[in-house]
């Protein structure tokens, strides 16, 4: 089983949508955080559940909700997960 680690940068982008959502409906919040979450702690068993970036099969999208997780197979016991980012922004400008 693989450890996913969370980049600090990815736990800001966390952090900003909880507080996005918050403004308007703290449980909202909490509860696609905690999905979001929750949705990357499968990626400890199935590292590979998530699309190619690119082609690049070390660089993955896990879709949960709304939200794109991007993370990184390091190795086969070491996972990054380096941003959430809403469904509604380019990716290509945020992970170049």
């Amino acid at each position: 089983m693989a450890k996913v680690n969370w980049t600090d940068e990815a736990r800001r982008w966390l952090q900003e949508i909880y507080d996005y959502i918050a403004t308007d409906n703290p449980d909202a919040a909490y509860r696609t955080v905690t999905e979001i979450h929750n949705k990357a702690g499968l990626l400890g068993q199935y590292p590979e559940m998530g699309a190619s970036y690119r082609g690049d099969r070390r660089v993955r999208i896990l879709v949960s909700g709304q939200y794109r997780i991007a993370y990184v197979i390091k190795s086969s016991t070491d996972i990054d997960v380096i941003g959430v980012f809403h469904g509604a922004l380019d990716l290509d400008r945020i992970l170049r």
